[in-house]
């Protein structure tokens, strides 16, 4: 058997020719050099490159001192079948487990975990991090730590590495009775491990990532479309979803009477405010358009200077009558989120219209303020969002 049908077993020599044996040794060499330290001695290296491997496609030595026919290195590498096979099934069984256990976990229920359920729970996350850093382990002994064919020049052997450090981070957080959740949310990448065990779900995720670059110049395109809208909706309706209807300015009220809010609000939390028609503008809604007062149900119809009349009456006084001012005031739609008063409001709002989440709302807000015809906008932003979706 030669070299290229599969690994010479210590004590045999392969019946390849003198070309052969020299490119095996220099092939040997280049993985020795990735797994000694610089400041090894040069004897030592070259009693190295004369060893006999029964696995030349791994580095001879990992740990500087576990060669492939060393134990326990040896037991790994001498059970391909069990690594391969049955240790990723258990592999697998462990990460549904995980699955499993992490939708059961209730933190709000039982905050200091004292139930049965919750000790339960970290008992089962306890086993299953032991079995990945053992399995972290058995793959850094069998293959060694860094270098072309070593655990880490996996990628997804990193993202291994990386949730079994950061489980490692978490149990000393415990330890040591400090709390830091954001360590805790790592524990959502476990499941993705799977990717690692699944060859064809690994090749999906590959072909998906590499799709990506292929990518750029559509969300380039989009980038600048949505670039303009945002522009536009700037320079037409920046700070007009403040407008509200105020009372004129010389407006006097008798002494020990205030007006119930300083602008006419429909509701008193004001999340759906009553936006106006500015006059340099031609919006649907104006301030003449301000409903008469309610109070418990009866309709206001009293004025200001009926007040002393109203508690003997059992009348009210209709408020909203004397806003009839439309100016610009401080507060935008939805605790400010909503408006076009610069580039990135103008985004957030652009998002949300894509999204069909809301945008009728905010649709009829843009056309009470300024005009009627304003729907062509969001027409076409959506048009252009589906095409664009299409397109990916």
């Amino acid at each position: 058997m030669t070299s290229e049908d599969g690994p010479v077993p210590p004590g045999c020599i392969s019946p390849a020719g003198p070309g052969q044996i020299e490119e095996y040794s220099l092939a040997q060499a280049d993985d020795i050099i990735e797994e000694v330290a610089p400041g090894d001695d040069v004897s030592t290296v070259s009693d190295l490159s004369t060893l006999v491997v029964p696995y030349p496609e791994l580095a001879p030595v990992v740990f500087f001192c576990l060669k492939q026919t060393t134990c326990p290195r040896n037991w790994f590498l001498l059970n391909p079948t069990f690594v391969s096979t049955w240790f990723e099934r258990i592999s697998i069984m462990v990460i549904l487990l995980n699955c499993v256990t992490l939708g059961m976990y209730q933190p709000c229920e039982n905050i200091d975990c004292t139930s049965d359920r919750c000790q339960i729970l970290q008992a089962f996350d306890a086993f299953i991090y032991i079995f990945f850093a053992l399995e972290m382990v058995i793959k850094m002994v069998a293959l060694g730590i860094f270098g072309r064919r070593c655990y880490l020049g996996d990628t997804w052997n990193r993202l291994d590495f990386f949730i079994v450090m950061a489980g490692m981070v978490e149990y000393s957080l415990d330890l040591q009775n400090i709390n830091l959740s954001a360590i805790r949310t790592v524990r959502v990448l476990r499941p993705l491990k799977a990717i690692n065990r699944v060859p064809s779900m690994r090749i999906l995720v590959n072909l998906l990532l590499d799709t990506l670059p292929m990518l750029g110049n559509v969300l380039l395109l989009c980038f600048f479309v949505f670039f303009i809208f945002g522009i536009i909706g700037v320079q037409l309706w920046a700070g007009l979803l403040r407008n509200r209807c105020y009372p004129k300015e010389n407006f006097t009220l008798p002494s020990g009477m205030t007006l119930p809010t300083p602008y006419y609000q429909p509701e008193e939390n004001d999340e759906r405010p009553f936006i106006c028609s500015l006059a340099s503008d031609n919006g649907i809604m104006s301030c003449s358009d301000v409903p008469t007062r309610r109070e418990g149900g009866r309709i206001c119809c009293l004025d200001k200077e009926d007040a002393l009349h109203r508690q003997a009456l059992g009348l009210c006084i209709n408020w909203n009558q004397y806003y009839t001012r439309c100016h610009t005031g401080n507060t935008n739609p939805h605790k400010g989120a909503i408006n076009f008063d610069n580039i990135v409001y103008a985004w957030i709002v652009i998002f949300q219209v894509i999204t069909l989440e809301g945008w009728v709302e905010i649709m009829y807000y843009v056309m009470d303020a300024h005009s009627f015809y304003n729907f062509i906008y969001f027409i076409l932003l959506i048009i252009v969002s589906i095409a664009f979706i299409n397109t990916e």
